[in-house]
């Protein structure tokens, strides 16, 4: 970043970042805004490339700068649903251009949905494991698929409730090195309406937000990306992006 007009931008984003680390109001009208549009299912309003993607667009901007930083061979996500952050992710791999390729995960892969991911044009970078993300077996077929890859991405977003995710960090976070990340969406249902989640069985006290903070207790390699926090405001994952800091 030798170009003075570059440096003096970035350097603008980072304070305007830290500023709003400290701005309480526009934080608070940020949480009261995601609690509102979580009635609503908002998130499931939007597609990538064709394939519905049932996240928050802002979480999904982070995503990209994440990759194109990292530039990683892999990345694996536990949840697959409609496969639209599969191929987004395989998109922005195929942008970056290199042999990178992305290992979705899901206990139960719809038909019409594996129909659908392995007709599109991304589903060259892509491959699909079906099975819960914490059984042992599919556990060391993942592993064994990832041993040749040297930066890995993970992204968990199967079942949310508490011991679930708590399993998934423990399983999936030594496939993760210093620089990666280890990303956990759906924390924000800690922060949402405590009768929001009657019909499911996670909810507050139970969710991936309280296996983030349980994992962190025993595993120093991870902290919490606060940047990526404080700029999207707008996220179903506050506190779930995990850095790698150390091996």
């Amino acid at each position: 970043m030798d170009n003075p007009a570059v440096k003096s931008f970035a350097e603008e984003v980072k304070q305007n970042i830290q500023n709003l680390k400290s701005n309480s109001e526009i934080q608070d009208l940020s949480k009261d805004w995601l609690r509102e549009i979580h009635h609503v299912k908002y998130e499931y309003n939007f597609s990538w490339l064709g394939r519905p993607i049932i996240q928050m667009p802002q979480d999904m901007w982070a995503m990209q700068e994440i990759i194109w930083d990292i530039k990683p061979d892999l990345v694996i996500e536990t949840g697959i649903a409609h496969g639209g952050s599969l191929i987004f992710y395989a998109s922005i791999l195929e942008l970056i251009g290199e042999e990178g390729k992305v290992l979705g995960i899901d206990i139960d892969i719809r038909e019409h949905n594996r129909r659908e991911i392995e007709q599109h044009p991304m589903f060259k970078r892509i491959e699909m494991f079906e099975g819960s993300s914490i059984d042992d077996g599919l556990v060391e077929r993942v592993h064994g698929f990832a041993k040749d890859y040297k930066k890995i991405i993970v992204v968990l977003d199967s079942n949310h409730t508490h011991d679930h995710v708590l399993r998934e960090l423990e399983l999936y976070s030594p496939l993760v090195h210093e620089g990666s990340y280890l990303v956990v969406f759906d924390t924000l249902i800690e922060d949402i309406d405590e009768d929001a989640f009657s019909d499911k069985p996670w909810g507050k006290g139970n969710n991936p937000k309280t296996a983030v903070y349980g994992f962190l207790k025993t595993h120093q390699r991870f902290e919490i990306d606060d940047d990526i926090n404080a700029k999207l405001l707008l996220s179903v994952a506050p506190d779930g992006y995990l850095r790698c800091v150390n091996d």
